[in-house]
């Protein structure tokens, strides 16, 4: 996400395609999965706050970590932060929530997770979007949080943030800077190898790729550019997530928003770590960002944003390393606005699965937490 938000600049809908495309151009079809819904539930807490864009994340040890951003009064505005919560109970019940980044400039998308040595990893980055919004001149309360700095320590705070700790999550370091951000974060390779795609939000000329880190996250070097397709500009390339299949080739969903498969999913992969990708193509998902899971048969599950009728949050599953997609399964349809989504998925200790996305309801004035328990056949 850029400044203005990456979701104020990408707005609209075209066409909805659920076929799924083996390679670039050729469309086939793929079985649909067998699934059941079991539970929605809402799990913030503090409901008369905002919370957005959170990602879940399942320890060696069997809890739940999920970090979002929390504090807030709208999609944009400057009083954001990141929080955590925990559960040690597979979902059924969270922690209230801890603060872990506080700037003083609006903290947004949070990702997490666990590394092999058991460090756990907290990205995010900060924006200054809601400095263009009429209410940091009117409303006194922005006004008085825009003005804790001058301009040039604002712009000082604006990068991509990640945050490490080495106990559980009982303690964090101080944040420092990486070179991109995504979402939902890094991901760890069979080889030990920590990878992250991503943007580079605010370096650069906002290349997007891949880094990697060989010292547990501690530093970062950059890896790898993604290619764009023909006609395409890489700037309207957001929010990067990859997994690592069981033979150790790699796929990376993106979120596009250039006109051909715009507010599509396109897909690249990479078969040599991660140091070179194909080019991106469309895999026939309308809906994002996506969230890649490796399950534990083997098999690949995708979950997304789906910010038109049915409005809500959707999975699919591929059987063969990312080649062919299932039709959509519905995790939720019930949205009542198009402010919803960034869904993220864990498997829990019997095989089932739990989702976490931000959602506008209803029934409360801002966007609250929603998890669903669900299975697959």
């Amino acid at each position: 996400m850029a400044n203005p938000t990456r979701r104020e600049v990408l707005k609209g809908s075209i066409a909805f395609c659920s076929a799924a495309v083996l390679g670039p151009g050729l469309i086939t079809r793929a079985a649909e999965s067998g699934y059941k819904v079991k539970e929605i539930k809402t799990i913030s807490m503090q409901n008369h706050l905002y919370h957005g864009w959170p990602t879940v994340t399942r320890l060696k040890n069997g809890e739940l970590l999920v970090v979002y951003s929390g504090g807030r009064q709208g999609h944009v505005c400057p009083f954001g932060r990141v929080e955590i919560m925990r559960s040690r109970d597979e979902g059924k019940t969270w922690t209230f929530p801890r603060v872990l980044i506080d700037s003083d400039i609006d903290d947004r998308d949070a990702g997490v997770m666990e590394t092999g040595k058991g460090t756990i990893l907290v990205t995010t980055f900060s924006s200054l979007a809601y400095a263009k919004q009429k209410r940091t001149s009117t409303d006194a309360l922005w006004k008085a949080a825009h003005e804790r700095l001058n301009e040039k320590q604002r712009q000082a705070q604006l990068d991509n943030w990640m945050i490490r700790s080495t106990d559980g999550g009982i303690n964090f370091s101080a944040p420092y800077r990486v070179p991109l951000n995504s979402p939902h974060g890094p991901i760890q390779g069979s080889n030990g190898r920590l990878l992250y795609a991503g943007m580079d939000l605010w370096h650069n000329d906002k290349r997007v790729g891949v880094c990697a880190s060989d010292d547990d996250g501690q530093n970062w070097k950059w890896l790898a550019t993604v290619g764009t397709r023909e006609g395409d500009d890489y700037k309207n390339y957001h929010e990067l997530h990859m997994v690592e299949c069981s033979s150790g080739r790699l796929i990376l969903h993106i979120r596009n928003h250039n006109k051909v498969n715009d507010r599509e999913t396109l897909q690249c992969e990479s078969s040599d770590g991660g140091k070179t990708w194909s080019k991106p193509h469309s895999i026939g998902v309308w809906g994002l960002p996506s969230f890649l899971l490796r399950l534990n048969d083997g098999r690949l599950l995708m979950t997304y944003g789906h910010r038109r009728a049915p409005l809500g949050n959707q999975a699919r599953i591929s059987t063969d390393q990312g080649e062919t997609w299932s039709e959509p399964m519905i995790i939720s349809g019930d949205g009542t606005s198009g402010d919803l989504g960034y869904p993220s998925t864990v498997q829990l200790t019997d095989g089932s699965l739990l989702t976490v996305w931000y959602e506008k309801i209803k029934s409360l004035p801002l966007a609250v937490l929603r998890q669903a328990h669900w299975t697959l056949s």
